[in-house]
């Protein structure tokens, strides 16, 4: 069963005083799979911390439907079974991260015997023993950050929302929440991530979605996303003869990049295949044909401004 599936959402912030309504989400539909790392990516404004508070019913919808785990978001008891860390958290400046942690699993009715060595497995994890006893207000970002994602995982839940895990923490330090996250999803936890680090969730995310203004743009694998299959990245054993390319390969767009790596655009597979049986038949030897992909952040600036053009 899907851990989120959420069908025609809309929701509507409704102004006082004459002015325009606010659409945060419209006629959004999505299906995130279990046990994997789902990036939800947007501009600022484009929806998505909203739909996380959408799910976890901390505001309500307008119209449409959400499920977690096959129930309503309305039921609470679904939501035990989830984990928050949400953006600019604020914890009591008083407490310590023990503290903290004991306290989130209270108000979450999370019991355990072992609740002790379960907070300092999880400070263990995030790399926060010796800060254990520390009072919050001494803490930096990044600390924070680090004691966020322990606080959501206090209750063991199948389901985790991040809004932005790794913000103001440093190289290494976002290097070990990758691998946390990781070992989390080989352990069949459900991993629903919002971030602004576009070279963060092309490494870490199984799939990734595109919000904007509300409305979805574009969904998939971060390969099929940034594959740009019509054009190849094809690396030869020799150069190919100027006189060659203009007697066999005039009608196709391949151009020399460097050394004997080319560049060619196909209008499909069959073109691929002909050009492939050219340079066999003339003896040319192929080392490699790797569709050419670009970056995340490349296909996410591109979709968004063809996005804005439409609208």
């Amino acid at each position: 069963m899907e851990p989120i599936v959420v069908t025609n959402l809309t929701k509507v912030y409704k102004s006082a005083f004459g002015k325009r309504n606010v659409t945060a989400l419209q006629n959004f539909s999505l299906e995130v799979p279990q046990g994997t790392i789902f990036g939800l990516l947007g501009p600022n404004g484009a929806g998505k911390t909203t739909l996380v508070k959408v799910l976890l019913s901390i505001v309500y919808p307008t119209a449409g439907d959400a499920k977690l785990f096959g129930q309503s978001i309305s039921n609470s008891a679904v939501r035990k079974r989830t984990g928050y860390l949400p953006e600019n958290h604020k914890f009591p400046q008083y407490l310590s991260a023990e503290g903290l942690l004991k306290f989130v699993a209270q108000i979450n009715d999370y019991h355990d015997k072992n609740l002790n060595y379960k907070i300092d497995e999880l400070l263990s994890l995030v790399n926060m023993t010796k800060w254990k006893r520390t009072k919050i207000k001494k803490y930096s970002k990044g600390m924070m950050q680090r004691l966020g994602l322990a606080q959501a995982l206090i209750n063991n839940p199948d389901l985790i929302f991040l809004d932005e895990p790794t913000d103001g923490i440093d190289p290494i330090g976002r290097k070990e929440i990758r691998d946390i996250l990781k070992n989390l999803k080989d352990s069949g936890k459900t991993i629903f991530l919002n971030s602004h680090l576009l070279s963060e969730v092309e490494m870490i995310s199984d799939k990734v979605a595109i919000l904007n203004k509300g409305q979805l743009i574009t969904q998939g694998t971060v390969d099929d996303l940034t594959s740009t299959k019509e054009v190849y990245e094809i690396i030869l054993e020799s150069l190919l003869e100027n006189s060659l390319l203009q007697r066999e390969f005039s009608n196709l767009q391949i151009e020399n990049q460097e050394k004997h790596i080319y560049s060619a655009r196909m209008e499909d597979l069959p073109s691929l295949n002909a050009m492939i049986d050219k340079l066999r038949n003339n003896r040319i030897n192929i080392v490699s044909i790797i569709p050419k992909k670009v970056s995340l952040e490349d296909m996410f600036i591109s979709l968004i401004n063809e996005s804005d053009k439409k609208n």
